[in-house]
């Protein structure tokens, strides 16, 4: 390999270093504005968005010991979208875009080492982010308390024991 081609390919063998996933985006026919607007939607997020040749992700992969299905996907206009923190959120931002400029598309991608099809990448996206699933987490685990708790207290006032009432205080008085 050219010696010049070696030293952008292990910049972005190094880019990708900290990054627990790559993206793979067809961004055929997006306009600058449109790009820009990804880009910095992107940013928000803590992911950046890479135009970069086809035979250069090749090789980074091959590097960074990616499977090599990612292969197929490396044909047309490819971008790579990567970052640290969250890929649910950084898919989400193509998906959005997608729908928006309907461009760019999804073709495949990397989550620790485990290969993506396009549509488990949607489903990435679909999922929301880390908060989101935090809090529907909660409430899920929230919900057999709070139904436990009516169910005592429901019982409670059938029974005529009324509604609970601090007697201890009551009687320390």
């Amino acid at each position: 390999m050219n010696p010049d081609k070696k030293i952008i390919v292990n910049q972005l063998v190094e880019r990708l270093g900290n990054a627990p996933y790559m993206l793979l985006v067809d961004y055929t026919g997006l306009t600058m504005l449109q790009f820009n607007t990804i880009r910095k939607r992107l940013r928000e997020v803590d992911a950046k968005f890479h135009v970069t040749k086809n035979s250069y992700i090749k090789a980074a992969s091959e590097a960074k010991n990616y499977p090599a299905e990612i292969q197929k996907d490396l044909a047309g206009q490819t971008a790579v979208v990567f970052g640290e923190k969250d890929v649910c959120a950084a898919a989400k931002v193509i998906s959005v875009a997608n729908k928006e400029f309907q461009k760019p598309v999804i073709k495949s991608g990397v989550l620790d080492g485990t290969f993506l099809n396009a549509k488990e990448v949607q489903g990435l996206a679909d999922v929301g982010s880390k908060e989101n699933l935090l809090a529907k987490l909660l409430g899920v685990l929230n919900a057999p308390a709070g139904a436990i708790a009516r169910a005592i207290a429901a019982k409670i006032e059938k029974d005529g024991g009324g509604a609970l009432t601090a007697e201890p205080e009551a009687a320390a008085a």
